[in-house]
This record gives structure tokens, sequence and C-alpha cells, in this order.
């Protein structure tokens, strides 16, 4: 067997055992997921919020935003039972790499960084509650547009732990316009910090 065919078996193997990894992950959260409307919820604040903001007057934007109140506080207390729900997962399922690209398992055979999923959600969850609840007071579209982020920022770790990080950066800048980095700056300082703790995290 020659070299390039060598290649290309090695090459179809790593690509088939990538894409079982990525469905049994997928599926994992998939499973927390599916008794809970907070994709739903996410998906109608993030559209809310956008109509809101092209509104002509302050007015009218303060009213619309009022009418997300409630979706707003189910989608906090759901993110709060999805990240008490994937606690139950062993350790081995839910640690991720921090490499740019998956790695089949290399949390489990290679000596590279890793952090827990597990933690990371409990970050999601106490942020957004943090926002929701309006605890530094912020006026109707201050608090929409750190809270789209906190929303952004979710989103891009669920799709971090399902595929890979540089999966996760390029459906952010697909589907909202919005760099990791933008939307890190713009979540509260609480939830930054708490993130920014995570990804230094030795343990």
């Amino acid at each position: 067997m020659d070299i390039a065919s060598s290649l290309l078996i090695a090459v179809a193997a790593w690509l088939v055992l990538r894409m079982r990894y990525q469905r049994a992950r997928i599926a994992l959260l998939g499973r927390h997921l599916a008794g809970l409307q907070l994709e739903r919820g996410m998906e109608t604040l993030t559209q809310g919020y956008t109509r809101a903001i092209h509104e002509e007057t302050e007015t009218r934007q303060r009213q619309v935003l009022e009418t997300f109140a409630q979706t707003e506080r189910t989608v906090a207390a759901q993110a709060q039972s999805l990240a008490d729900a994937m606690q139950r997962e062993s350790e081995q399922a839910t640690r991720m790499s921090l490499l740019p690209f998956c790695v089949p398992y290399a949390e489990r055979f290679l000596p590279v960084p890793t952090r827990d999923f597990r933690a990371l959600l409990r970050v999601h969850a106490d942020g957004l509650r943090h926002v929701v609840d309006n605890d530094s007071r912020w006026d109707p579209k201050e608090r929409a547009y750190h809270l789209s982020a906190e929303l952004y920022l979710l989103q891009h770790s669920c799709h971090w732990y399902c595929k890979s990080r540089s999966v996760a950066d390029a459906r952010l800048a697909l589907r909202h316009q919005v760099r990791h980095q933008q939307a890190l700056d713009a979540v509260s300082e609480a939830t930054r910090s708490a993130y920014l703790r995570w990804l230094r995290d030795t343990g």
C-alpha cells in the first residue's frame, strides 16, 4: 500500500471517529435540552432585542423590551435547570479541550489543557440570573444589550462543547455577526470574571 492510500485511509478513519465523538456530545447535551424550551426562548429574545433596537423611538423600544420579561425569567430558570442536570454527568463526559480544533477524545488520552463544561454552564446560569434580575440597575436598553451577549456566549459554549472552539467562533460570527471577544466584552462583569477564571483554571 502506497503512502497516499495510507494517508487517505487514516484521514477517513479520523473523520469517522470525529463524527461519532461529536454526535455523542450533541446527543448528551440534547438529552438535557429535550425537556426544556431554552433554545426557543433564547431565539425569541435575540430576535426580539434586534427588533426593539430598530424601533424609531426610545419609548417604543422600552415597550417592546418589556414584553419579553416573562421569557427572560424563563430562560434564566431553564439555564439553571440545564446546569443542574449536567452536574449528574461524569467529568469524563464533560471535559472539553482548549485546542481550537476537534481532536476526538483528546481530553482523555492526550496531555492537552481541558476544562469542565459543567462548571462553564454554572457560569452562564449565574450570569443570566444576574442580568435578568438587573442587579446592576441598567436601563432597559443597556440591560438587553448585556443579556444578548450572555445568550451569545452561552450558545458559543454549547457549540464549543459539541464541536470545537473554532466551529463555535465561526457560528457566532455567522449567526450574529459577533466575535467571541466582543461577546465576552459585552457580558456583565460578574460573568466575564467567572468565565476568565474558568479559562485559567488548571484543575
